[in-house]
């Protein structure tokens, strides 16, 4: 379990990746963002992404995913916010890769038992170029004292 006390700020952490195919984007476009440049190829090479593209919902959720198939747990108590931006598109057969840098963390003033840390997260694919970049807040629980 990554307790408050393990953030580090400015330490960088390649926390994993998983692949995305063409029938996990459509299944997901259809379900929850049936944009047409998500759910038809066609429409998508008219479109001015040139082809299809997971949806922001879906790149989004694969973040969470990847954070939480990780060996390294989280003791999370809540999220606070985030700023998420998108600034290229995750495309069919992408492997996307997840970094994280702490960049700033304190105790909480009305909960000293708990932290807040801040978090720069990267999705990248293979090309090294960024599909998500994230920058949340959440609370995190401070390690509890040993006994004996």
């Amino acid at each position: 379990m990554r307790y408050f006390e393990d953030f580090e700020i400015g330490r960088v952490k390649r926390v994993g990746s998983v692949r995305v195919s063409r029938e996990d984007i459509i299944d997901f476009a259809r379900r929850f963002d049936p944009q047409p440049f998500h759910v038809d190829e066609e429409a998508a090479r008219a479109s001015v992404f040139g082809g299809l593209t997971a949806s922001s919902c879906h790149t989004f959720a694969l973040s969470a995913l990847i954070l939480h198939q990780s060996p390294d747990e989280i003791a999370l108590v809540a999220n606070l916010g985030a700023e998420v931006k998108f600034p290229n598109p995750l495309r069919p057969d992408d492997e996307i890769a997840l970094t994280n840098e702490c960049i700033a963390k304190r105790v909480s003033k009305s909960r000293p038992e708990i932290g807040i840390v801040t978090t720069k997260t990267i999705l990248s694919n293979a090309s090294e170029e960024s599909v998500m970049n994230m920058t949340s807040s959440f609370m995190v629980q401070q390690r509890p004292p040993t006994s004996g």
